[in-house]
């Protein structure tokens, strides 16, 4: 981020803040899709913490840590949608589906779809713990200090979300082959 800008906006600048969030919106829109597999979701957990980022960005006491907080905002963001839809139920009806068998492209399709539906099977905590470290490809450190816990929480945290996600992917790789329809 530049460094001016980040300033600029401090001193309640909407212009330069506008600057800010656009050159973020993207990646910011990823991360939050990974976090809550659901589009609707992730884009309004990304307003949130544009929102958040807004209101206290004079708190921000290192304008060159601006990513780093804007991620711990949307992390704090995506846990908040999580936590306010868990009253919310999804039902899932099966479509049975005889198909041909996969071809290369195909079977990186449905490699993905599963990656995605054990990733879904995860906790929230899970799933941030996952994404910070693989997806945005953050030491540990910094994924740690990101989520405003010790190396040690951290190590264990993903060592246990990479189980439950072995665990998630083999469990849908036992299941006959479906779609699944979410009504919500």
């Amino acid at each position: 981020m530049d460094r001016e800008l980040v300033i600029r906006a401090r001193g309640g600048d909407h212009d330069a803040f506008a600057r800010l969030a656009a050159g973020s919106i993207g990646r910011l829109n990823a991360l939050a899709r990974l976090i809550l597999t659901d589009y609707a979701r992730a884009e309004d957990a990304v307003q949130d913490a544009f929102i958040d980022a807004w209101q206290d960005l004079r708190g921000l006491r290192d304008p060159d840590r601006f990513d780093a907080w804007l991620n711990r905002l949307l992390i704090r963001a995506c846990q908040n949608a999580r936590r306010r839809d868990r009253r919310r139920q999804a039902i899932e009806l099966p479509l049975l589906t005889d198909g041909p068998a996969f071809s290369d492209v195909q079977a990186q399709v449905a490699n993905t779809d599963l990656l995605e539906r054990g990733l879904r099977r995860l906790t929230i905590e899970q799933r941030t713990v996952l994404v910070l470290t693989f997806y945005l490809d953050l030491p540990q450190a910094d994924a740690a200090a990101t989520l405003g816990i010790p190396i040690g929480t951290l190590k264990s945290r993903l060592s246990r979300a990479i189980d439950a996600l072995r665990a998630a992917v083999a469990a849908d790789e036992r299941r006959p082959v479906q779609r699944t329809e979410r009504i919500a």
